[in-house]
């Protein structure tokens, strides 16, 4: 992106694209798979209806956005990438590119902590993500056996998923997967992301990281703990936050159809959304009323606690990803959202 900056503490174009996404508003619906693949995100968007043309877009950062409608209802596909920043720059970017509320399922891959509840090639649709970190104050360079008073790795309080979603998506995925199919589906598991693929998932490197007992731990740490990777509690984090933040008070700059990008600043970002021709007598959702539902559906790849360390078979991801991506479609479409609390469809790229 190497067009003019309008806001430098909340980096958009003049023609209100976002720095990392590249999208403006009107090319990202208001119902969303997100992925870390970008062959997923193609697999999926395979579902899509043919009319109208499927809008895609690459960003310079890698971000990859495909949005169309699937049985007529708007909907986008993102792939991501890996870990917490570039989820974080997904749903930041995204909520300042809409009006209305957001609905986003996660469709990725996992670990899984506990074989016998989360064999590999399950897909687990997780009640609540804890998430782990690691201590940048703790001494690495102490022996492992040396006690020290402070912990090299933090492990949060849950946060769960939408209640109302997660019920849709246990049962869309359950209606997409084929009979003859016996993979399971499990609903009522906790998730672990941690900060990196290596030191926080108690991989052993040749790095002194202090986590040779850091999954054990976990497991004694964390009720129904099943499934361990990098995205989902940072999903489920920021809709909590997103859904629990104060109101702004009356007259507050709530309203989100202002026609020109706000100037440089380091203030606080005023979301740009330009009104798409929707009538002045219609009904419009502020920023304070939009709210963010989120879910997620993880294929287990592989055991990491099991004695045989088993991995998925490249049949059985693409298998999954195929009816999976379904699913989560399936699911998305079922969550309803009142008409005025949706994006304007005029100048969208999913207009008619």
């Amino acid at each position: 992106m190497k067009d003019l900056i309008t806001d430098a503490n909340f980096p958009r174009t003049a023609d209100n694209r976002v720095y990392h996404l590249g999208l403006r508003p009107g090319e990202i619906a208001n119902r969303i798979v997100t992925v870390g693949s970008p062959s997923r995100a193609l697999t999926i968007s395979s579902h899509l209806d043919a009319e109208p043309k499927k809008f895609r877009l690459e960003s310079e950062r890698g971000f990859i956005t495909i949005t169309g409608r699937y049985k007529g209802v708007p909907v986008s596909i993102v792939s991501i990438g890996m870990g917490f920043p570039n989820m974080d720059f997904f749903v930041r970017e995204t909520r300042e590119s809409l009006s209305g509320d957001l609905v986003v399922i996660r469709l990725g891959s996992c670990g899984s902590l506990n074989h016998t509840a989360a064999p590999v090639g399950t897909v687990v649709v997780p009640k609540a993500c804890v998430a782990i970190t690691r201590n940048l104050d703790f001494d690495y360079g102490e022996t492992e056996d040396r006690q020290q008073d402070e912990k090299a790795y933090f492990i949060s309080k849950p946060v769960l998923d939408d209640p109302v979603l997660h019920q849709i998506v246990v049962k869309a995925l359950e209606g997409a997967r084929p009979s003859e199919d016996q993979t399971p589906i499990v609903g009522d598991k906790v998730n672990a992301s941690a900060d990196s693929f290596y030191s926080s998932q108690g991989r052993l490197t040749s790095f002194p990281d202090h986590n040779t007992h850091l999954v054990d731990d976990l497991l004694q740490r964390v009720d129904d703990l099943a499934t361990l990777e990098m995205e989902t509690h940072h999903l489920y984090h920021l809709a909590k936050c997103w859904n629990s933040r104060i109101k702004s008070s009356p007259g507050a700059n709530t309203s989100r159809t202002e026609s020109f990008p706000a100037p440089l600043t380091t203030g606080p970002v005023h979301p740009v959304i330009p009104d798409f021709g929707r009538s002045s007598g219609s009904a419009q959702v502020t920023m304070a009323d939009s709210k963010m539902y989120v879910s997620a559906a993880q294929m287990v790849f592989a055991a990491r606690t099991s004695a045989n360390r088993d991995f998925i078979t490249p049949e059985k991801v693409q298998a999954i990803e195929e009816w999976g991506g379904k699913g989560v479609l399936e699911a998305l479409i079922a969550y309803d959202i009142p008409a005025e609390r949706l994006h304007p469809e005029s100048g969208s790229v999913w207009a008619f």
